[in-house]
């Protein structure tokens, strides 16, 4: 599991004050919370929390964990601010991997409005959905929500995406409604091609893997969900993609007592660019258009 997903949990069970606050608010079940919170403390080999049946209370490792923790999120930002403000006129060429969808529905008027605002800045966005390794493609920042992890890289996280698993009614009627994540097996399935076919469910009783047998693979969420608009089988998509569709009827969601994992979209940038002070203003950029609340959620 994802270390700075658990650092993520940990700040959201304190703020709410309970597991199950937690779970509501990232769109999680609580087993799934108190299973981050366990990885957490298992790495940092100490206890978080004081659990009993009426309250929830952070331990004194706990007590001194959070502050700083706090207070090296303030720090990072500071430095992100200082340093951008120190440039009164960027003069930069910034090439950025952007998410094809994402891009055109939501980053593409974001990262627009940054060089509007810092005209000295060349942007050269570059729009693909597979995970690129900035250092060995030539990027300054690649935007993605695939898993990765590569060597002199700074992963900088922007905002959680949820996803859902849909269908057609149309298909529904012919094939029949999954109750369980496992019913996939007999069912036809639509995938991401980046993703592939080990899909994974949230339940209480801990994570489910399988891997579907897939009909259709391809690189678009967009053409992902007119497949599956078309009667051809289920897909596991970003909400905010198919929110439209679950809107008008023609995709419906199955399976809500599993959600998928949520995915976290982040900028990804060479450790030898991380200083940058036009990269430290796109990232800034970046988050401010994506936090609190993801630009998709407003």
């Amino acid at each position: 599991m994802d270390t700075l997903e658990n650092v993520a949990t940990f700040l959201f069970v304190v703020k709410s004050g309970s597991f199950s606050a937690a779970a509501r608010g990232l769109n999680t079940v609580p087993s799934v919370v108190s299973k981050r919170i366990g990885q957490l403390e298992h790495r940092l080999k100490t206890k978080l929390f004081v659990r009993t049946t009426r309250q929830l209370s952070l331990t004194e490792a706990g007590e001194r964990f959070y502050p700083r923790l706090l207070a090296a999120h303030a720090e990072m930002q500071e430095a992100f601010e200082d340093l951008a403000a120190s440039q009164s006129r960027l003069e930069e060429r910034l090439r950025i991997k952007c998410p094809t969808t994402l891009t055109v529905q939501h980053f593409g008027t974001i990262l627009t409005g940054f060089q509007v605002t810092h005209p000295g800045v060349r942007l050269d966005l570059v729009l693909m959905d597979r995970s690129v390794n900035p250092v060995e493609e030539g990027f300054d920042i690649a935007i993605g929500a695939l898993p990765s992890s590569y060597a002199n890289v700074v992963d900088v996280p922007l905002c959680p995406m949820r996803r859902v698993t849909v269908a057609s009614p149309g298909y529904l009627a012919k094939a029949g409604y999954p109750e369980h994540p496992r019913d996939l097996l007999e069912h036809s399935c639509l995938t991401f091609m980046a993703t592939g076919t080990h899909w994974a469910f949230e339940s209480d009783a801990g994570v489910i893997d399988i891997d579907v047998r897939s009909s259709i693979g391809v690189n678009d969420s967009q053409v992902l969900i007119n497949a599956v608009e078309q009667d051809l089988g289920v897909a596991i998509v970003a909400q905010h993609i198919a929110r439209a569709s679950i809107e008008s009827g023609t995709l419906v969601t199955i399976l809500e007592d599993y959600p998928p994992p949520n995915m976290w979209v982040k900028a990804l940038v060479p450790k030898t660019r991380s200083n940058n002070p036009a990269v430290l203003a796109a990232i800034k950029w970046l988050k401010d258009a994506c936090q609190p609340l993801p630009p998709w959620d407003r």
